[in-house]
């Protein structure tokens, strides 16, 4: 610190600046560097802690995670920094800016001193509708292809992908979503100018240039196991839900759908085969009560509040006993096709009331299904129509919150 108290890019009163530090300082999820800022202004605390002061310590009621921030004050240069960073194009978010995502208030404690970004697109606008679309690295295709059927499909819909670049179903949602000119978000564990995994460079230059990414820790910093772990939360918080396309077992993903579920986000996962490990951690989510998705359009009514954008029922072939009440079905099985028959033969067959028979000889004769031949009667052979029924069964996810903003 060139023998001063504070080193010459300090000021107390430029919070910005300070919590540039303070990203440096405390590892991300460090609820104790939270709660000391909300108790002081960001300048103030790293004054103190600068001067080695027992402020912080007594507004804590706990001097060890001071002792761990003060292990890295020979690191810091927010100045440096944030010169790396505009040399990337990049920025510091911080609260209260436009920019900051609403989301980051729902972890509470483990809010995010600040965020990194990089790329074109403002994180707070992208992320106003977003879903998180995460999954297992060891993927397979049935997982790869489906991830991407559902990040173009959202995007096309209005809803930005968000997700955490790695190999397998994140960056097959992140190449989605791509594919459609559509802007993704991508959440690293690591400084926003290091490309991490390296196989995915390419990949994430993109997400730069068309999307954004965005880390808790500064430039220049390295992925770690424990930050791979605490990224997990972010990626959760940005998404009003998070869709599990693939998870073993115990997987990263999982750990993306139990902090959504804890900060009251929808979770919601696909099916795959129940032979198949990398759906293990999917079939969990849904025995657990996540809601099953199949397309974007459930995602899409899984975003919105209760009846605002329902997915449209699936198209299916016309069968012959579809609009038929219970009496007109027991008529209809009784009607032969290849000869003609009596009333008493009918009522004996379907065991119904000859008044009951004879309405329904109505019914179906009008809706072309049964003939009169003399005073005989027989079925009409069935004919598939062109068009297609929309099944009409369809249930909402239980628990929903009728207002996602």
């Amino acid at each position: 610190m060139n023998g001063r108290t504070t080193p010459e890019w300090f000021d107390p009163e430029d919070d910005r600046t300070a919590r540039a530090a303070w990203s440096r300082l405390a590892e991300p999820g460090d609820v104790a560097v939270v709660r000391c800022l909300r108790l002081l202004r960001p300048g103030h605390a790293l004054l103190a802690l600068m001067e080695r002061s027992e402020r912080l310590g007594t507004v804590l009621r706990d001097p060890r995670p001071v002792a761990n921030w003060r292990a890295r004050l020979s690191q810091v240069d927010p100045g440096r920094d944030l010169a790396t960073m505009r040399r990337f194009g990049g920025r510091l978010v911080v609260p209260g800016d436009d920019e900051w995502p609403t989301g980051m208030a729902l972890l509470g404690d483990r809010e995010p001193v600040a965020l990194w970004a990089r790329g074109p697109v403002s994180l707070g606008v992208t992320t106003r509708r977003a879903v998180a679309i995460v999954g297992c690295r060891a993927s397979s295709r049935y997982g790869e292809w489906t991830a991407a059927e559902l990040a173009s499909g959202c995007v096309e819909r209005g809803i930005t992908v968000v997700s955490g670049a790695a190999y397998g179903i994140d960056a097959a949602a992140h190449r989605g979503a791509l594919a459609v000119h559509g802007p993704t978000v991508a959440v690293l564990a690591c400084g926003v100018d290091r490309p991490y995994p390296r196989g995915n460079e390419e990949l994430i230059e993109q997400i730069a240039a068309r999307g954004t990414l965005v880390s808790e820790l500064p430039p220049g910093s390295s992925p770690t196991r424990w930050r791979f772990i605490t990224r997990n939360r972010l990626i959760a918080a940005l998404g009003l839900a998070t869709v599990v396309v693939e998870a073993a077992w115990r997987s990263g993903a999982s750990i993306t759908a139990r902090e959504a579920a804890l900060i009251g986000r929808d979770v919601a996962a696909v099916p795959g085969p129940v032979t198949s490990s990398t759906s293990a951690g999917c079939h969990r989510l849904l025995r657990e009560g996540a809601v099953c998705v199949t397309d974007a359009a459930e995602i899409a009514e899984l975003l919105s509040a209760v009846g605002e954008h329902p997915a449209p029922a699936p198209s299916v072939p016309v069968a012959e006993h579809d609009g038929l009440d219970e009496v007109d079905l027991r008529v209809l099985d009784a009607l032969p096709v290849n000869t003609a028959v009596g009333v008493e033969r009918l009522t004996a067959t379907a065991g119904l009331d000859q008044a009951l028979l004879l309405g329904s000889l109505a019914r179906l004769e009008i809706a072309g299904r049964a003939a009169r031949v003399g005073t005989r009667w027989r079925r009409v052979p069935f004919r598939r129509p062109d068009t297609l029924l929309d099944t009409p069964l369809r249930r909402s996810p239980r628990g929903r919150s009728t207002d996602r903003r």
